[in-house]
């Protein structure tokens, strides 16, 4: 890909929703909240706990990365094969999800704040078995949200895919690292997990809006 055609409008749109929807999608409570109660359980610094979360949101990325060319590398061979299906099978897929998170977002019940806070208990791993532990967690579960944002892109060429992942990269880290640190300094965890309830409806909304931007984009 030329640089000139990094600078298009479309490709710059695709990365920043792309990396909207990677801190939406890591501001799940799944994202977050593990390397909270786990650093708490160990005794960890915020500085460990930020450690691992870095490491283990990269390694999600990697993993997601993994899956999303073997993707990219099949809808190729699709779309030579049914010409222009490949736009609109990735436009439908970010619409399947964005539907189910928003439907799944509907129909959680709130969380109540209930009950006194437990104490915190003695680690029963040593502290590398809890950390690689975190980030194996997370490099064995890709971003699925993100692999239709790879397909729309696959046409775009190798720098917009690789762009791309340093969007889904830096949306990730940031959304984990802040929501962890928020809760670790402090912050209630119940009231964060309550706000997540609504980030699950953004999302949905976020990835909605990319299909459309793909479809629009093919005509």
């Amino acid at each position: 890909m030329s640089p000139p055609d990094l600078q298009q409008p479309v490709l710059i749109s695709l990365l920043g929703g792309g990396f909207v929807a990677a801190f939406l999608h890591a501001a799940l409570p799944t994202h977050w909240l593990p390397f909270v109660l786990v650093g708490r359980a160990q005794r960890w610094s915020l500085m460990r706990v930020m450690t691992v979360a870095v490491t283990a949101g990269l390694a999600h990325i990697a993993s997601t990365a993994l899956v999303g060319s073997l993707i990219v590398a099949a809808g190729l061979a699709l779309n030579a094969w049914i010409g222009g299906l490949l736009p609109h099978l990735s436009a439908a897929l970010l619409f399947i999800f964005g539907a189910f998170y928003l439907a799944r977002a509907s129909l959680q019940k709130p969380i109540t704040a209930t009950g006194p806070e437990a104490e915190t208990p003695e680690p029963a791993v040593s502290d590398r078995a809890a950390f690689w532990g975190l980030v194996l967690m997370m490099a064995v579960t890709p971003g699925e949200v993100l692999l239709p944002i790879y397909l729309s892109s696959a046409t775009e060429g190798v720098m917009a895919l690789a762009l791309l992942t340093l969007a889904f990269a830096a949306g990730t880290v940031l959304g984990m690292t802040l929501l962890a640190a928020l809760a670790s300094a402090g912050y209630s965890i119940l009231r964060l997990e309550r706000w997540a309830r609504y980030e699950g409806a953004i999302l949905g909304v976020a990835l909605i809006l990319i299909g459309f931007l793909v479809m629009t984009h093919q005509h």
